[in-house]
């Protein structure tokens, strides 16, 4: 009676093709996924200057004082400012008088660039 089945030679190299094809997929899908998440960053960034600039101009040049001022006039902006969302820590500073929106990574990993708007709506890679 004869056995069949793989030897362990064979076993061996499908491993060491999964483990090389393994090795260059991952450091692929992290790029993608950190690209994304500095797409991601500038869009929202973008977006709370956006609705920041839209309530000036509703309030005859005067900007929200706090967050919830802006969030209650536009319901759209987003409300990340002071949390970490997709690996970007947001930070804002408003007054009536101007705004700074603040995107910063929280590792390299998550990524590379950090995004800040100011008044007048100019977004600024950093």
């Amino acid at each position: 009676m004869k056995r069949r089945g793989f030897t362990l030679v064979e076993i061996m190299i499908v491993v060491a093709i999964i483990a090389l094809l393994a090795a260059i997929a991952i450091p692929n899908l992290m790029n993608a996924r950190r690209t994304a998440n500095e797409a991601a960053a500038k869009a929202s960034t973008r977006s709370l200057a956006t609705a920041a600039e839209t309530y000036a101009t509703s309030h005859s040049g005067v900007y929200p004082a706090d967050v919830t001022e802006l969030t209650t006039f536009i319901t759209s902006a987003p409300s990340y400012c002071g949390q970490t969302v997709q690996g970007y820590a947001y930070s804002c500073v408003l007054a009536s008088g101007g705004y700074t929106v603040t995107a910063t990574p929280s590792s390299t990993a998550t990524g590379t660039v950090t995004y800040t708007a100011s008044t007048g709506g100019v977004l600024t890679p950093l």
